[in-house]
């Protein structure tokens, strides 16, 4: 009997989590990274935890396969979310929250691996991939902030 090659969907959080075979070629150093100048073709939303950012895509149904780019660092636990240039202000002031805007810059892979402080979890797929907007990004942080607070409250 012959089985269904069917594959589940990717999710982020498996996206996010580095395979074994990834962690071998950061090691052997097969791939760079390079500085890139924030604020003129997308502003990044830091967020950390990673999961905390992870699960605001979730709540926010933006599917992984649509080709959001979307970087992980996973030495200082931060997930980098791309918004459109000068929009990423809209989720200062969250906590764990961190917004490059013009006047920073960001490690981003050179290549296909990236490195432990630069690891696309979602590559932008085209020359000029969509972008997360930053008041959906917004609304689901602070959700789920409230949340936490609300569940931390005995």
């Amino acid at each position: 009997m012959a089985q269904s090659a069917k594959t589940s969907a990717p999710t982020w959080h498996r996206l996010a989590r580095p395979s074994d075979r990834l962690r071998a070629q950061w090691v052997r150093g097969d791939d760079r990274t390079l500085w890139v100048a924030c604020g003129r073709t997308w502003d990044a939303v830091a967020i950390s935890p990673i999961s905390r950012g992870l699960d605001a895509l979730v709540a926010m149904r933006a599917g992984p396969r649509r080709g959001y780019p979307v970087l992980a660092d996973h030495l200082r636990d931060q997930l980098y979310v791309l918004v459109p240039p000068g929009t990423g202000q809209t989720a200062a002031g969250l906590p764990g929250v961190r917004v490059l805007g013009d006047g920073y810059q960001l490690l981003m892979p050179a290549g296909r691996h990236g490195s432990p402080v630069a690891h696309w979890v979602s590559p932008p797929r085209e020359k000029t991939p969509p972008l997360i907007r930053p008041d959906r990004l917004t609304h689901h942080l602070r959700a789920l902030a409230r949340d936490h607070q609300e569940a931390a409250t005995p």
